[in-house]
């Protein structure tokens, strides 16, 4: 009797942990590399990554599918799995009547493109986290964001009847979103390419920016605000080409506002993903690779033109954050830090009073307090306060009456205070993976602090990026890879990856002087142009033509918080013409432009980067050749100013057509040319920046 009941227990707890196991191996993320699908790795659900497989079930079961998309820093990702992803009565729901799948955007953000195009074309908005409801054959009948437990049960509901009961309709829906996914404004064809960039029409681009722009608190007038960093460059450009200041002073208020407001971390170095708010004042917690790279080079070149000691500091607290929170020790970064810790959005970076309080020593405490706006009920929600600094730290320091340098000092010791007390706390989760294409921005940033600041650091870094991104990223055929997590890559890369990419690198050989890294951005260039270009538009698919069959294969041309793959390939293409003397790249940019021109003066901050484009074609570019032993540290000497209508090339080497029969023994020389036509050349930098600034003058 006893050996009978042990064999039945025995046999009990043998199902039950096959029963476990099954259960666990039900939800498949836990094979995933990306961190955003391995927080899900725990969920009831029954998730899928995304691929060939999923898409069987789904066909083979006949169910739809939901494919829920997200990334690791967002707040409301993180809700709606804790509300609905991880209780078992939903989760029992989704995995009866769906295939479940989960999609980080940043590592497939060719699904979430076609996914977001669809939830905007059925409720004229979107976000994430991003949830679509498709067919087995994966096109979209039903998309939305963010929904509390209740309603996305209802919705589930719903769905479920409305394919079972109604399917012939849902299969009709479902076919017109992925025609209207699938047409685009370019689909008419080649558009004439037209020669006549006037200045006037350069000039006229402003004005349809003018009532955007917020001219008392800086930014665009909306809430919520985001930094948008490609608008500002625009202006940067338009007022270097143009000597107006009017476009020159928003862009210093947006600049200033923001590094007074929550959005950008006073202690710590680094911004928030926006504003949820019209003031800066109250950030929405992530913190990205791309905000923060695009925003030092943003406040860069804004140093370059001022000098402002501010914008210095933030260049470098910045660049500090990068290394400290978001840096690999190979040479990569990472992508994100996450909004919450401890189950709560901003929880590491707000302020109760008493903390502060046991932060700063008491002999500073009560001015710094002022300085930052503390209040004892707090200046923001639940009691807690965000630091932000009353006005320009000179004006309060003369409030005061303090030296300025003194209280630099006592700020510098008070914010060392708070920093060494957060890192105290449990510190919000950190996205370590690798993408290719944000990588590219911050190997530019470190380029540009580099330019504008001298510390040879930035530029170490900067080589060191670029050897990782060779090393890891880049194939013998010329194809890149967009991911890398825990030493491998598993994702092929997308145009993004190669426009910026090729950028970055093309600009690392306009510092260095060093060919390599420019034959790698013309390697690049040309496997654009062979397995992206599509030869109807003139245009670039953001998929190449080896890529996962999709059921649409979509252009990007809207600039956004990263500029549009199309058009910072089509600069690329512009500037490699002018380094190679290569004629097909200079038409194919100037074909793409053609494309779009139209919609520039209508379009005004999302179109910002073809802006640029627009500026250096009408404003023919500066062509700066330096040979000679010194070229390098004449070419940084050089690049120290604000010069965007300005290509550099040199060495010691005559190894690209225009550095042909230049060198001269034993004297660095300075050419400076135009269309291929140079000036008598000069040796001092001073000499060159008068040539230099005698010819901004447009064709």
């Amino acid at each position: 009797m006893n050996k009978l009941l042990f064999l039945l227990s025995t046999l009990i707890l043998l199902t039950y942990c096959q029963g476990q196991d099954n259960k666990e191996n039900m939800n498949k993320l836990k094979y995933a590399s990306s961190p955003y699908l391995l927080q899900h790795a725990d969920n009831p659900v029954h998730w899928q990554e995304w691929g060939e497989e999923a898409f069987a079930q789904a066909k083979k079961e006949n169910k739809p599918l939901i494919i829920s998309i997200g990334y690791a820093a967002c707040h409301w990702c993180h809700v709606m799995e804790h509300e609905s992803f991880s209780d078992e009565e939903v989760a029992a729901y989704m995995n009866e009547n769906f295939v479940c799948i989960k999609v980080d955007r940043e590592e497939r953000p060719d699904v979430d493109r076609i996914y977001m195009d669809a939830a905007q074309m059925i409720n004229g908005q979107g976000g994430w986290p991003l949830n679509a409801f498709a067919l087995p054959d994966g096109k979209p009948f039903f998309a939305g964001t963010y929904f509390p437990r209740q309603r996305w049960m209802d919705i589930l509901s719903k769905i479920h009847d409305l394919y079972v009961g109604e399917n012939d309709k849902v299969v009709s829906y479902a076919n017109q979103i992925a025609n209207g996914i699938n047409s685009h404004s370019l689909d008419e064809g080649l558009i004439k390419q037209e020669h006549d960039f006037s200045v006037e029409n350069y000039k006229s681009l402003f004005d349809s920016w003018k009532n955007q722009i917020d001219y008392k608190l800086g930014g665009f007038n909306r809430a919520p605000k985001f930094p948008l960093p490609v608008a500002w460059e625009f202006l940067l450009q338009y007022y270097y080409l143009t000597n107006d200041k009017e476009a020159l002073n928003p862009v210093l208020l947006t600049l200033d506002e923001m590094s007074k407001g929550g959005i950008y971390d006073q202690i710590g170095g680094g911004f928030a993903r926006y504003s949820v708010d019209e003031f800066w004042k109250v950030p929405h917690f992530e913190k990205m690779l791309y905000d923060n790279a695009q925003l030092i080079s943003l406040y860069a070149n804004a140093y370059k033109i001022t000098k402002k000691p501010r914008y210095k500091e933030i260049i470098e607290q910045t660049f500090d954050f990068i290394i400290r929170e978001l840096s690999d020790d190979n040479g990569g970064f990472y992508s994100s830090l996450n909004a919450d810790s401890e189950g709560e959005e901003g929880k590491f970076y707000v302020w109760a009073r008493h903390e502060f309080n046991e932060a700063v020593a008491d002999d500073i405490r009560e001015l710094i307090g002022e300085y930052y706006q503390l209040k004892p009920q707090g200046n923001w929600e639940n009691g807690n306060n965000i630091l932000l600094p009353k006005g320009d730290k000179n004006e309060f320091a003369k409030s005061k009456n303090i030296d300025f340098e003194k209280f630099d000092e006592i700020l510098d010791r008070a914010d060392e205070q708070l920093l060494n007390y957060r890192d105290k706390r449990e510190r919000p989760s950190t996205d370590n993976k690798i993408l290719t294409a944000w990588n590219g921005l911050m190997l530019n940033a470190c380029l540009d602090a580099y330019t504008a600041l001298g510390d040879k650091k930035y530029l170490a870094t900067a080589i060191k990026n670029a050897e990782f991104l060779e090393k890891n990223m880049l194939e013998e055929d010329g194809s890149l890879l967009r991911n890398f997590m825990n030493g491998k890559s598993s994702i092929h890369a997308f145009l993004d990856d190669y426009a910026i990419t090729a950028n970055a690198m093309a600009h690392l050989y306009a510092i260095s002087f060093d060919k390599h890294w420019l034959d790698i951005a013309e390697t690049l260039a040309d496997y654009s142009i062979d397995h992206f270009r599509d030869e109807k538009s003139g245009m670039f698919f953001y998929t190449s033509d080896n890529s996962e069959n999709l059921i649409a294969r979509t252009i990007e041309t809207t600039d956004n918080v990263i500029p549009a793959s199309n058009s910072i390939m089509a600069i690329t293409l512009f500037e490699l013409s002018h380094l190679f003397d290569n004629e097909q790249y200079f038409n194919l940019s100037k074909q793409m432009f053609a494309q779009v021109r139209n919609k520039i003066p209508e379009a005004g901050p999302w179109y910002a980067n073809w802006a640029v484009l627009q500026g250096l074609l009408t404003y023919e570019v500066n062509e700066i050749a330096i040979v000679g032993e010194n070229s390098v540290k004449i070419n940084i000497e050089l690049q120290k100013n604000y010069l965007p209508a300005s290509i550099f090339l040199g060495g010691e080497k005559e190894n690209l057509p225009l550095l042909e029969n230049r060198l001269m023994p034993s004297r660095t020389m300075i050419y400076v040319c135009r269309n291929k036509s140079c000036k008598l050349p000069v040796e001092s930098v001073e000499e060159a920046l008068a040539q230099i600034n005698s010819r901004n003058l447009p064709r």
